[in-house]
């Protein structure tokens, strides 16, 4: 009878880098506890990448007590990148080979997007270090080739950890704000995360919000009047004269001055993997409206709401059903790849079953299908409504549904 588990003597690795999300702990946490069932140590990669330059920075995970409710990543985040950029043009990659034979780690799970992921891969091809990237990120807009079923047809779509957690945070927010915006008869524009794709911003409709822009859609100087008149009808069609617009932060907007699209940022400055800081269209858009319309209009941003607080029922077991899949990667030694749902499926057919694993390589980001958005209506399709209805449930927002007679003065 074999009583030594199958894995003893050997030590596992776990990282989180790029933005957080309120899923991380959840993930580490799963993680953490089927590595050690299989019989690995398991040591916290402090910071990402950052963890195993210079002389590393390591805490040992493995019969510690851990809180994955709580939200965000205990081991802290960084944006390294440990190959060339034009930040920094230094190759820092032999001080990870050198860390990762000090600290001994036989594997490395990574959990991040298309950066952090995409150097583990590198990693892999490069100097053949076994790692397993695990999914990340708000925007939700991975390569993770899940797929929809919808009356009778499947759609690809994405499905990462984080999104579900962020998604219902936007639904509550925009949900909320009706209280404010009717009691002044004014149109508020909530900005939401989202460089690339849309999928974050399209969950504020399940808080009420009329309509939605995504930078899949380039708001052209044509395309902008039109959604001047769309926003004045809806407006003015409104019982209560308030309206809510959904933007996300990577949309490219028409400036009138310049004749050209811009998107508008908080930052220039970029990071280790070359990307800006976006923030501010929300309020570009809010002024654009009250100087055509002569509309109140306020921008509102939506900021880190989403990536904060705890990890929401549907992301607690999303992450522990991807960890299931974790355990067949390291089993089979199946490394270079990452666990991914193939099916959108409810809370309660989250099951191993319905997992699969992506090659590393091939998970860049993955925009909002055209099936999913209606960019003459400016909002989501059914199609979107029930792909989204399956992670966060039935739309919802606030209401004041009293009517008052109006008086009328005698004569």
């Amino acid at each position: 009878m074999r009583t030594e588990k199958l894995f003893a003597g050997k030590t596992l690795g776990i990282l989180s880098g790029g933005g957080d999300t309120p899923a991380i702990n959840s993930s580490i946490e799963s993680i953490r506890n089927r590595a050690s069932m299989l019989g690995f140590k398991v040591y916290g990669i402090q910071r990402g990448w950052k963890g195993l330059l210079g002389d590393g920075d390591i805490v040992d995970l493995t019969n510690t007590a851990y809180n994955g409710i709580y939200g965000g990543t205990a081991l802290f985040s960084s944006r390294t990148n440990p190959f060339p950029s034009k930040r920094n043009p230094e190759d820092r990659s032999q001080q990870i080979l050198r860390n990762i034979e000090r600290y001994k780690l036989d594997v490395i799970v990574t959990i991040g997007g298309d950066d952090t992921n995409g150097a583990a891969k590198k990693m892999y091809e490069k100097y053949g270090i076994p790692v397993i990237g695990f999914p990340k990120t708000i925007d939700n807009d991975l390569r993770t080739k899940t797929y929809h079923h919808y009356q009778g047809k499947q759609y690809e779509t994405v499905l990462c950890p984080g999104f579900p957690s962020g998604a219902m945070a936007i639904k509550k927010l925009a949900s909320k704000l009706h209280t404010t915006n009717e009691s002044h008869e004014r149109i508020m524009v909530l900005e939401v995360m989202g460089r690339d794709a849309g999928w974050l911003t399209g969950t504020a409709i399940f808080g009420g919000a009329q309509i939605a822009l995504v930078p899949e859609v380039e708001m052209t100087k044509e395309r902008k009047d039109f959604f001047f008149e769309k926003v004045k009808e809806k407006y003015l069609s409104s019982k209560k004269r308030s309206l809510l617009i959904a933007v996300s932060e990577g949309v490219r907007w028409w400036n009138d001055e310049k004749q050209e699209l811009e998107m508008v940022y908080a930052s220039t400055d970029l990071d280790e993997y070359g990307h800006p800081r976006f923030g501010g269209i929300s309020g570009v858009i809010a002024s654009d409206i009250t100087k055509k319309l002569g509309i109140e209009a306020r921008g509102q941003i939506s900021g880190y709401i989403p990536r904060a607080g705890k990890c929401y029922e549907y992301d607690r077991r999303l992450t522990s059903t991807l960890a299931d899949k974790v355990v067949d990667l390291l089993l089979r030694e199946d490394y270079g790849k990452m666990p991914v749902m193939r099916d959108i499926v409810p809370y309660n057919e989250l099951e191993e079953f319905h997992t699969d694993a992506v090659d590393m390589g091939n998970i860049g980001n993955f925009a909002l299908p055209e099936l999913y958005y209606d960019p003459n209506e400016f909002y989501f399709t059914e199609q979107y409504i029930d792909f989204l209805s399956h992670i966060i449930g039935s739309p919802f927002r606030l209401e004041f549904n009293h009517e008052f007679p109006v008086v009328i003065p005698e004569k």
